[in-house]
């Protein structure tokens, strides 16, 4: 089970929302199972969603890694010096401690999903609270593919086990093509 949850963290103003930020980042709360995903895992698809290079031009959407403990922040830091080594330019993904997580706005949670009628209609459907969408492994799998994770073979291997109606189930394997 991998549990996502769209936030903010790594600043110090108290509550932070999308229009009052302060020193904030926007960032993902990855809930896992060390015993089906390792974090080594996750850092690799973490630097391979984005360019870990790019310097953004607010503190809002910096390439950080919120570590937990000091094994995490080796195994970041380890993974920063290989993506360095690998692009042969400056990393800039910086690596954090973690501090307090602010969770976003309930419209920025499984933000691809929600933009897709048919789909969160099911979801709606299965769950008809969004905080139960925002904390189904399902729903975090097909936000994912609407955003264009996942191979067209491993989405048409998932379809069946997600619990979609068949216009659902059409949706996301047009989404695959």
């Amino acid at each position: 089970m991998i549990r996502t949850r769209v936030g903010y963290t790594g600043g110090t103003k108290e509550d932070p929302t999308y229009y009052s930020l302060g020193d904030h980042t926007e960032t993902v709360q990855l809930d896992y199972d060390p015993t089906v995903t390792s974090y080594e895992d996750l850092l690799a698809v973490f630097f391979a969603s984005h360019d870990p290079t790019y310097l953004p031009p607010k503190r809002q959407y910096v390439s950080a890694v919120f570590v937990h403990s000091a094994e995490q922040e080796r195994l970041a830091r380890e993974a920063v010096a290989r993506e360095q080594e690998r692009l042969g330019r400056a990393v800039v993904t910086e690596v954090m401690t973690a501090s307090t997580f602010y969770l976003a706005e309930d419209y920025h949670q499984k933000y691809g999903l929600q933009g897709d009628r048919v789909l969160m209609a099911d979801f709606r459907r299965m769950y008809p609270d969004l905080w139960d969408i925002v904390d189904s492994t399902a729903a975090t799998r097909v936000n994912a593919y609407t955003y264009g994770c996942g191979s067209p073979e491993e989405i048409e291997a998932a379809v069946d086990g997600l619990g979609l109606s068949p216009e659902g189930r059409t949706r996301l394997l047009q989404i695959a093509q």
